[in-house]
């Protein structure tokens, strides 16, 4: 089962030198530790449901999924997470987060994730990108396989 962990960090630099870290856990970093939420397909999927695009829409704005670290290894990998879902992550109010949620696990693209978990999956996301807004930083994903 592949982990695809999202953390903040200051710069892409700062987010591929944790591969030399072991980890952005080991490097110290703000983490969140996820399993099966893939950092292109999922994640854009997240983008489009809670800007009110396409899924195809999503999938092509500029940061989605960007591979950062080598093409030439097997894993691990580290990817871009998009400014415009860490914009929508930030703003997202309570209520509108539920909904999201629900609405996200309904897209068939997440195996196995119910409303709930997904709830508890998108909470998660949200304390991180705000976290990561109050210190200046950018979300990225580590992804193991």
């Amino acid at each position: 089962m592949p982990d695809a962990d999202y953390f903040s960090a200051a710069d892409d630099e700062s987010a591929v030198a944790v591969i030399e870290a072991g980890g952005p856990a080991r490097a110290g970093l703000d983490v969140i530790f996820l399993k099966d939420i893939y950092p292109v397909d999922a994640v854009a999927q997240l983008e489009a449901v809670m800007t009110g695009c396409s899924y195809e829409e999503a999938s092509k704005r500029p940061r989605v999924g960007q591979l950062l670290s080598s093409e030439n290894v097997d894993s691990p990998f580290v990817l871009t997470v998009s400014d415009t879902l860490f914009d929508v992550l930030v703003s997202v109010s309570g209520d509108h987060l539920m909904t999201v949620a629900e609405a996200w696990s309904a897209t068939g693209g997440l195996r196995g994730l119910d409303a709930a978990t997904a709830t508890v999956v998108v909470e998660a996301l949200v304390g991180l990108a705000k976290r990561a807004r109050a210190a200046d930083l950018r979300l990225y994903c580590w992804w193991t396989l």
